[in-house]
């Protein structure tokens, strides 16, 4: 854990030393659970919590010093036995002390968002890093204003190389992330419809994931999906060096001879000068673009073809993304982390490229879409009928939508009001060596379902 004089905090803060026990501290802590010996404490406040609640629980479990916010009460200032620090904004005075231990470091970092894809392509540039490199990463999908300065604090001398997540729901967040990270390289995976109920429009979504590249000075390599029409516009925005990855001639990483083997995909692609050819231990055309994008960083950084393979196969995908397992007499394949119309589509063709008989998607509703809904629910039935799909079972009160489309092109489709009651209808419909996929927004938690198999 980083160590931090109380100058060097006041300096980070701006804060307003209130009383010194202490001069120093061992690590940067915000939850109490996780306190160790001499830890500084960082009351952050949200919607359902305030840090400063737990105050004389930090100082009881070890913490030497605490920061607050100049709105708490000073009343309890005396019962507070501790170094106290004053800011205006205890969130702020956390990811300025990120920055701050961030900046002892010159070693590079990788910042990635998008819409589709970030947590599958960090997992898998921090797996090919990793063949040549001490690698620091995004553990789960901790990528928001909270979680990504709890990374860069774990930054320390045994690493050679930093690989972040950045998540967003709207303009100037990943623009704030950026500023505490100070990536030197950056990754835009795509741009869809995720979050289009809170910001309106394709446009305003591919505005907010520009601005990484925005933020990127001159001296730094953006790596950019030349097969998405927004990403690709991006690059107008770069002040350094940039390349394009995908599947089209406009590419300069360009994936070739893509193939789907049991629960493996297989590409090609120029690397270093000399066409190379990589296989990916997880399933999906679209997951050969998040490969891409990693094989961008890896040829950036001088690695060999050798280890970039080596760090493929070693690649271990987050729980519940393209997942493929047997279950009973069934080949299921769990991708029910999340879902948006984007990933929708492609696991649909990842479904169709697994299967060797019968075809079966288990889907719950795609959340936070606002007004295009009931057209994008509409959509994923209609690719249910274009993909040849046999069975669809749907849960949720928008899936309903998927249903009415597929039965249109007479599909088996039948929608459910629960869990439970998808699990009966899949009891009565699959047979013996069907593939079944499980999708929808995390909210709807679609995994339950395989569980009643």
């Amino acid at each position: 854990m980083p160590g931090f004089t109380i100058e060097e905090v006041v300096a980070a803060t701006q804060g307003i030393i209130r009383r010194v026990k202490d001069n120093q501290f061992k690590g940067v802590i915000t939850d109490t659970r996780k306190i160790q010996k001499d830890a500084l404490f960082i009351a952050l406040q949200g919607e359902k919590f305030d840090g400063h609640d737990f105050l004389g629980s930090a100082i009881v479990n070890g913490a030497s010093g605490v920061i607050i916010s100049k709105n708490y009460s000073k009343s309890e200032l005396e019962n507070l036995d501790a170094t106290i620090i004053e800011v205006e904004d205890t969130l702020v005075a956390y990811q300025s002390l990120a920055k701050a231990h961030r900046k002892r470091f010159s070693i590079p970092v990788i910042a990635i968002t998008g819409s589709n894809g970030k947590t599958t392509t960090k997992d898998l540039t921090a797996a090919i890093l990793s063949s040549k490199f001490n690698v620091l990463k995004t553990q789960a999908n901790f990528n928001n204003e909270i979680g990504l300065p709890l990374t860069l604090l774990q930054m320390d001398r045994v690493h050679d190389v930093a690989v972040v997540e950045m998540g967003m729901r709207g303009f100037n967040q990943i623009r704030q992330l950026a500023n505490v990270a100070l990536p030197t390289i950056g990754i835009v995976t795509n741009v869809g419809e995720t979050h289009m109920e809170l910001l309106g429009s394709m446009e305003n979504i591919a505005l907010a994931k520009a601005e990484l590249v925005e933020e990127m000075d001159t001296g730094g390599f953006v790596i950019l999906n030349g097969d998405n029409s927004y990403v690709k516009q991006m690059k107008n925005k770069v002040k350094g060096d940039f390349i394009l990855f995908g599947c089209g001639d406009d590419c300069k990483l360009n994936a070739t001879k893509i193939e789907t083997n049991n629960a493996c995909t297989k590409f090609s692609c120029d690397y270093r000068g000399k066409v190379e050819e990589f296989t990916l231990p997880m399933v999906g055309r679209h997951n050969v673009y998040n490969a891409l994008a990693a094989i961008a960083v890896a040829e950036y950084l001088n690695l060999t073809a050798d280890e970039v393979r080596c760090g493929l196969f070693n690649f271990t995908a987050s729980g519940m993304r393209l997942a493929v397992m047997q279950v009973k007499n069934y080949t299921v394949i769990n991708d029910a982390y999340n879902a948006s119309p984007m990933s929708m589509m492609a696991a649909i063709d990842t479904l169709k490229e697994v299967a060797k008989d019968r075809s079966v998607a288990v889907l719950g509703d795609m959340l936070e879409l606002g007004d295009i809904s009931e057209q994008s629910h509409k959509k994923v039935g209609q690719k249910l009928v274009q993909a040849g799909v046999n069975i669809v079972v749907a849960v949720g009160e928008m899936s309903k939508w998927i249903v009415e489309e597929a039965q249109k092109g007479a599909i088996v489709a039948i929608h459910c009001k629960s869990h439970n009651e998808a699990g009966v209808a899949l009891r009565k419909l699959l047979k013996a060596k069907d593939t079944i996929l499980f999708k929808g927004s995390r909210g709807m938690q679609m995994e339950k379902v395989i569980d009643l198999l």
